[in-house]
């Protein structure tokens, strides 16, 4: 079973900006379709951005449009990364970075593998 690393993770000031990264033990480019979910303390996982198989087609949540972008590594194709900018404090969670088999799921029960996540935190 593939198995992912999440990491990135900082404490930063309200409009600044992390790049996340995501490394699989497996190839991922054309196995599988990637997603960034998070989840704050007390609230469930949520979607935040995910990249189909082929790498052709990228989704965001609204709260992710026009701040977040991912993107996958041209040449280490199990390296997946999410850059973060103008960071708000509802920005705080821990971050994941699940694969699906197939297509990008909003729902996170789809996902069956879940790598440790990297901790994220913004300070107002």
């Amino acid at each position: 079973q593939a198995q992912f690393l999440e990491s990135g993770g900082d404490v930063v000031q309200a409009g600044g900006s992390l790049r996340l990264s995501c490394v699989a033990s497996v190839r991922i480019t054309g196995n599988y379709a990637m997603a960034w979910f998070r989840q704050a303390p007390g609230s469930d996982r949520e979607f935040v951005a995910g990249v189909s198989r082929d790498g052709s087609t990228t989704f965001y949540a609204d709260s992710a449009k026009g701040r977040f972008t991912l993107s996958r590594d041209s040449t280490h194709f199990n390296t997946m990364y999410l850059q973060m900018n103008n960071l708000t404090p509802e920005d705080t969670a821990v971050y994941y970075c699940p694969a699906a088999r197939y297509d990008v799921q909003r729902d996170p029960s789809e996902y069956p593998s879940w790598g440790p996540g990297t901790q994220v935190a913004v300070s107002s």
